[in-house]
């Protein structure tokens, strides 16, 4: 019975095949932007932990609390200092801390001026691996700072392309706050802008060219034990108060770790992601409104079809199952051909990004759950559009039904 009111369901629908597209144009739309969208995001997330996970959930990140926006280093009324690094680096849990100077810094080669955003590296060997751990920098071109680095710079991959008219080689010298600096290396693009559009040189020439004693813009400590993470936190915020001078509550510094940075992170795609599915959803309801008005017309023109089906032995049950199934086909065939524009649109998307940003951050990733579920979902709306008429259909007395002429 069932395969009969489905090939009777999916004559009538291929009967009228260009009121059937229009009809379900309103729902493959919706269900292409679901896909596409829940798609993009589940594989930003997805790129998103993979990085916290490759920097390592051992991290303590320390910045003075900033007085405006931007990067450390911007805005702050009172500086960490070295000596706060120091304390930090005592305290029972920390294996390695280190601290660094993000400031705007002047770059000239001797034609044009930029004012761009320099970060620092420590002097020390060991620590410079903790900053290249910390900070995932990939090299793509020459090499990256050391200990032994003299009047050297790393080019975030923006940087060098776009700094002045022509592209800035591995090799080449430009002056930061006019001294010279030799250009040992740039690296890979990152879709950050913190990396791709600042350069890194080595502390002391921070200091020495921008005249800074010891003032730190962010201390970043690697702990004993991810584990121990929170505990550690908690000491650090303690002695820090210690050393201040501060009460509990009025702190001039802020701790974070990864785990807390991937969480908000996600907490905002999810609700972006929300936002955008709902008004997606605008697409789903005119999509369901269009099926209702198809149906409602197809009860109109089958009123003698419906009163000869009545007319041998079909009950009120049986006429609303077959239009109820007619009208969800048509929400299911929108989910398929939605499902399947949302997947081109969600793969076009991540071979663009990918291509233009050179690393996998936008990605796409489909589950069943998500495939399956917009699936049902289309033909549920489908299904409780055409349900008015359906009941209207079923309701029909047979004899009249028979009497009419169309």
């Amino acid at each position: 019975m069932i395969q009969e009111y489905l090939a009777l369901s999916y004559k009538n629908a291929k009967t009228r095949k260009l009121r059937s597209l229009l009809t379900m144009i309103g729902i493959f739309a919706g269900i292409a932007a679901v896909v596409s969208l829940i798609a993009l995001s589940n594989g930003m997330q997805t790129a998103i932990s993979d990085i916290f996970v490759g920097l390592g959930t051992d991290k303590i990140i320390v910045r003075a609390s900033g007085g405006g926006f931007g990067p450390p280093g911007t805005g702050i009324a009172v500086y960490l200092t070295e000596d706060d690094e120091k304390i930090i680096n005592k305290i029972d849990g920390v294996k390695q801390s280190f601290a660094r100077l993000i400031r705007t810094v002047k770059v000239s080669n001797g034609e044009q001026e930029r004012f761009v955003y320099g970060v620092t590296v420590p002097d020390e060997s060991e620590n410079i691996k903790l900053v290249v751990e910390a900070n995932d920098y990939q090299i793509k071109t020459g090499q990256f700072l050391d200990s032994k680095s003299d009047l050297e710079v790393v080019l975030g991959n923006n940087l060098a392309k776009t700094l002045f008219e022509e592209e800035i080689l591995k090799g080449d010298k430009i002056t930061i706050q006019d001294k010279k600096f030799k250009v040992i290396g740039i690296l890979k693009k990152s879709g950050s802008p913190q990396k791709d559009d600042s350069l890194v040189i080595p502390e002391g020439y921070m200091r020495e060219i921008l005249n800074i004693k010891d003032d730190v813009d962010v201390i970043i400590a690697k702990v004993l034990s991810s584990e121990d993470v929170p505990i550690v936190s908690e000491k650090i915020k303690k002695e820090l108060r210690r050393h201040r001078n501060l009460e509990e509550g009025k702190e001039d510094f802020t701790i974070s770790t990864p785990g807390q940075l991937l969480d908000s992170l996600t907490n905002i795609l999810m609700i972006i992601q929300g936002i955008l599915v709902s008004i997606a959803a605008i697409s789903l309801l005119v999509g369901g409104i269009g099926i209702m008005n198809t149906m409602y017309t197809s009860v109109i023109e089958r009123t003698k079809e419906i009163g000869i089906l009545k007319s041998v032995g079909a009950t009120e049950n049986k006429i609303l199952s077959l239009f109820l199934l007619e009208s969800g086909i048509l929400g299911l065939m929108g989910g398929l051909i939605g499902v399947l524009i949302g997947i081109i649109i969600a793969k076009t998307i991540e071979i663009i990004s990918t291509s233009y940003f050179e690393n996998n951050l936008i990605q796409a990733e489909f589950s069943f759950l998500l495939i399956g579920g917009t699936l049902l979902f289309s033909f549920l709306i489908g299904t409780l559009s055409g349900f008015l008429p359906a009941k209207q259909a079923a309701k029909l007395d047979p004899i009249e039904a028979m009497r009419n002429k169309k």
